[in-house]
């Protein structure tokens, strides 16, 4: 087995633990406020980063690590795994499907691996760099090509409100022009959409690199474009298929 397939297989499995930890969600909390009130880490943020990694170092200990919760480790293997325990934490919290575990693993070329696994929509995605995009195992492609006035469009918004303002200038300008808008509350669960053709395309500002790692492989490995550019003193994530990529760049607002 080569290499990017053993840590795929890891990766996969390391996902799925973590999803059946996660679906044991508690009757009550212990919160943490993070940067904001709106951003709750719960105790099973922590919980599954700690399942995650405890994973990874026994099977690779020589591997580094970025997680969101901060189990940040420099490597000597030239491998980094991305971890995101739980992508979509105010959809956790409230109970509502579509969060999921997010892990990329990259190496000096950029992302080789990426799995999202969202157990409350029985979905995990995979790809391996230069291997396709898989949902549930079986071969996947985003819409193309489409109109900017068929497609269905996700979006994410901001904690910080004051970024919300230049956020809904976006929405603004793209409302009239396409067939709708879906909000899923979790960024690589967003991504993995566009990969599959449940949504055209996708755009939101200001996410991290655990939130883009394992999705936007993903994305591109079914055939979409994936851009972070930065706009207006943020960076805007845009992905879908090339034709509606283009359409939608051109409508965004200066």
């Amino acid at each position: 087995m080569s290499n990017e397939n053993q840590i795929l297989e890891l990766a996969l499995t390391i996902a799925r633990q973590a999803g059946e930890l996660l679906m044991n969600r508690p009757a009550s909390w212990d919160l943490t406020v993070k940067s904001t009130a709106i951003d709750i880490a719960t105790q099973m943020d922590h919980a599954s980063e700690k399942l995650i990694v405890e994973a990874i170092l026994s099977a690779r200990p020589n591997d580094g690590i970025i997680g969101e919760e901060g189990a940040d480790r420099e490597g000597t293997s030239g491998f980094t795994w991305v971890i995101d325990p739980i992508d979509g934490t105010v959809n956790y919290f409230y109970g509502l499907p579509g969060w999921n575990i997010s892990i990329g693993v990259k190496d000096s070329q950029g992302v080789l691996v990426g799995v999202v696994h969202s157990p409350t929509f029985n979905s995990t995605w995979h790809a391996v760099r230069g291997g396709g995009a898989f949902l549930n195992h079986k071969k996947i492609e985003c819409n193309n090509p489409v109109e900017l006035d068929k497609a269905l469009i996700a979006t994410g918004f901001a904690y910080e409100v004051k970024d919300r303002e230049n956020q809904i200038e976006i929405i603004d300008q793209l409302i009239p022009k396409i067939r709708d808008i879906r909000r899923m509350g979790a960024a690589a669960t967003d991504l993995c959409c566009v990969a599959s053709g449940m949504v055209d395309g996708y755009i939101e500002t200001g996410l991290k690199e655990w939130d883009l790692a394992a999705g936007s492989l993903i994305a591109r490995e079914a055939g979409a474009v994936v851009s972070v550019q930065v706009w207006r003193g943020m960076e805007l994530t845009i992905a879908a298929g090339p034709e509606l990529f283009e359409q939608i760049s051109r409508a965004i607002p200066e």
